[in-house]
């Protein structure tokens, strides 16, 4: 089988010196610098007019690194006329039609979840935490940074205290008690008792009272939960102070809602003032 002729080694070597062509534009392929080579020199004095970037938008440069512009926060629009462009770790998300003018889409973080930050706040993406430390004071170098996925632990807050209720006997009355914790803490309801010692005693609920229903779920919010406590039928005994009390592995917190019950024929309704009017 006849062998493929080799250049001779002079001709080789002035082959292997020759210059390769530059490459293509719009490869994602750059030059040895940072700037495109199709973008040429940077002249600043044609750049639009740039004073500021109000928050949140987050400065930048070009693709060129000539002229400053602002990139879109996490919720800013982004695409368009303008192609107005997200800013770094975000996404341009089409929006559904009709909810905005064609061509456009909105900046959303690429890695979706809350994140727990190390000021100990919950931020709803680690996209919104990075901006929180961009705008920031810095106290030091990475002085704001993502602790751990999801949520901060946080301690039970009563968010909605119960409300005074009052009804007569054999109607019904109910108490709501709000809590905002992470993780979901346990609630549950007590009524505040005198011994006949005279120290406060704490009787949990139900218990044995088949007039009495409690039922928690969560909710309104993220990170919420309400608990309820329905008296029905009322008797007179089951007047006095309620307790609304969350726990969890972090701390714990109460909070006091007052039942009072009248006897059908036998009390009065207090007197109340009535309410002036307001112009």
């Amino acid at each position: 089988m006849p062998r493929s002729p080799l250049l001779p080694p002079p001709l080789m070597l002035l082959l292997l010196l020759l210059p390769l062509p530059p490459p293509a534009p719009g490869l994602g392929l750059r030059g040895a610098g940072s700037r495109r080579p199709e973008c040429g020199p940077c002249q600043p004095e044609r750049c639009p007019a740039f004073a500021h970037c109000p928050a949140p938008g987050i400065a930048a440069r070009d693709e060129c690194d000539c002229c400053a512009l602002c990139l879109g926060a996490e919720g800013a629009s982004c695409g368009g006329r303008a192609g107005a462009r997200c800013g770094p770790g975000l996404v341009c998300a089409s929006r559904a039609a009709g909810a905005a003018p064609e061509g456009t889409g909105l900046c959303m973080c690429a890695q979706r979840g809350t994140v727990c930050g190390s000021d100990g706040r919950t931020y709803p993406s680690v996209c919104a935490l990075r901006l929180r430390a961009l705008h920031a004071p810095r106290a030091h170098p990475g002085h704001l940074h993502k602790a751990r996925d999801g949520p901060c632990e946080l301690a039970p807050v009563v968010v909605m205290p119960p409300r005074g209720a009052r009804n007569i006997t054999g109607a019904q009355v109910h108490l709501s008690c709000e809590v905002r914790a992470v993780p979901t803490p346990v609630i549950t309801w007590r009524k505040v008792m005198q011994s006949p010692g005279g120290t406060q005693v704490l009787e949990v609920l139900p218990g044995d009272h088949v007039n009495i229903a409690i039922q928690v779920r969560g909710g309104p919010s993220d990170h919420e939960a309400t608990a309820w406590i329905l008296i029905n039928p009322l008797r007179k005994e089951d007047e006095g102070v309620y307790q609304c009390h969350a726990a969890n592995a972090v701390g714990e917190a109460q909070a006091l809602g007052t039942v009072m019950v009248l006897e059908l024929g036998k009390d009065k309704w207090p007197h109340l003032p009535a309410p002036r009017d307001h112009v």
